[in-house]
């Protein structure tokens, strides 16, 4: 069985998507799995860039497709790159994938999984359709159809139809997974598995060895870090306005990291209210994220509560392998919530709360003792619960199960023959 993973962005790129993907191809393939990348030239966040259409990493075929350099600044452009991708992904497919091999579509572009499912049916491969971000159900909280409900409605019908293909559906949350089974999806075709974070890529970095936190001038502040995509479905003001009643702690800090649509918005609200407690950095390579995260004595991670069902905040696995505490804004019902309760590594405020979130930081600041704790529980959840090696001992498992689903299909056709 040829195992071909799909998702417009793979190593080296860094999004976040492409992070999880590639630390868990490369374990498979380490496993001796015969295991490829379909994906595009381009890297994220750097325009210009294409990388080689065909490269062998760490046992990982990889092969990447022609894209249109649109770009992410448009919707427009984005659209057509997204179109593309869509279209060379089907024909790669038509020519390269046979009869019982093991296709795993991601979800970017969104709607991948529609225009593959055409292409994994008519080749009889088996689909499995492993969904981070949920659409167009976040598309549609975020009101992007809200001027053509029937377009909403119409791409969630196509969407469900694709998650009808020979296979099975991973989820990263129950919640996702028992909203799916609402759909229409046989409870039987759904599984979940949870992201993860590579333990030995980051790890706790003590203040006093962090040549960060002297760069950035932070040697003896407190910090509460946020680091990755300033996304629509974040919430900034809660932070922004804890920022605002803290501006008085000259010992304590904001320290935001990362890029993304809101962040402009963010910049300018520090700059218009003169909060010189917020400090921020642009995105930091992968060889710093060990340090970069540990500049924070606790981690703020965000969601807004109506897409609960389609997203979990990746940040929050590298978050417990640096060893931090996070503080969670938005459900207090949420996957990270519940998790941040049962394993005492963290509290939550809801979306809003701008004053209980200031408390918190203080109480945190005032019992260091404590804090730290809580980040050292963090960590063991990570290494429990969430690490790469447990990533791929449950993928193991399920491509495992999907072969000796594939070997006994034959097997009963037969047997019903006369």
């Amino acid at each position: 069985m040829k195992i071909v993973f799909v998702n417009r962005y793979f190593h080296p790129d860094q999004s976040a998507t492409s992070r999880v993907l590639s630390s868990l191809v490369f374990s498979l393939a380490e496993r001796g799995l015969d295991v490829w990348a379909l994906a595009s030239r381009d890297i994220h966040n750097k325009s210009g860039v294409q990388l080689a259409p065909e490269e062998m990493v760490n046992g990982v075929k990889i092969r990447r497709l022609a894209s249109g350099k649109f770009g992410r600044h448009s919707l427009l452009g984005r659209s057509v790159d997204y179109a593309l991708f869509h279209i060379l992904a089907f024909f790669w497919l038509m020519r390269n994938v046979s009869v019982g091999d093991m296709v795993v579509v991601c979800t970017d572009p969104p709607l991948l999984s529609v225009s593959t499912s055409i292409a994994l049916r008519i080749k009889g491969a088996v689909m499995t359709n492993w969904i981070m971000d949920l659409f167009p159900e976040t598309a549609i909280e975020l009101g992007f159809f809200k001027h053509a409900r029937w377009l909403g409605r119409w791409v969630v019908k196509a969407r469900n139809w694709s998650l009808g293909a020979p296979g099975i559906t991973v989820c990263p949350t129950e919640k996702m997974a028992e909203y799916l089974i609402r759909e229409g999806v046989s409870p039987d075709r759904v599984t979940v598995m949870h992201h993860w974070s590579d333990g030995e890529e980051i790890y706790p970095v003590a203040a006093s060895e962090n040549a960060l936190r002297v760069k950035w001038g932070l040697r003896d502040a407190f910090v509460v870090g946020y680091s990755g995509n300033f996304g629509r479905a974040h919430d900034f003001n809660t932070i922004i306005e804890a920022a605002q009643r803290l501006r008085h702690r000259s010992d304590i800090r904001f320290l935001l990291i990362g890029g993304g649509h809101q962040h402009s918005a963010v910049v300018e609200a520090a700059r218009n209210l003169d909060l010189d407690n917020l400090i921020f950095k642009p995105l930091q390579p992968a060889s710093d994220l060990a340090s970069s995260l540990s500049v924070a004595d606790v981690h703020l991670v965000s969601l807004l509560p109506e897409l609960e069902h389609c997203i979990i905040p990746s940040k929050f696995y590298g978050i417990l392998a640096a060893g931090r505490p996070t503080i969670f804004i938005g459900d207090l019902d949420g996957e990270v919530p519940r998790v941040l309760a049962a394993k005492g590594c963290g509290r939550a405020v809801p979306i809003g709360g701008a004053q209980q979130l200031a408390a918190l930081i203080e109480d945190m600041q005032q019992h260091p003792d404590a804090t730290a704790a809580t980040g050292q529980a963090a960590r063991r959840l990570m290494t429990d619960e969430y690490s790469r090696e447990h990533a791929a001992d449950a993928w193991c498992a399920l491509i495992a199960r999907m072969q000796e689903a594939e070997r006994l299909i034959p097997t009963l056709a037969q047997g019903a023959l006369p």
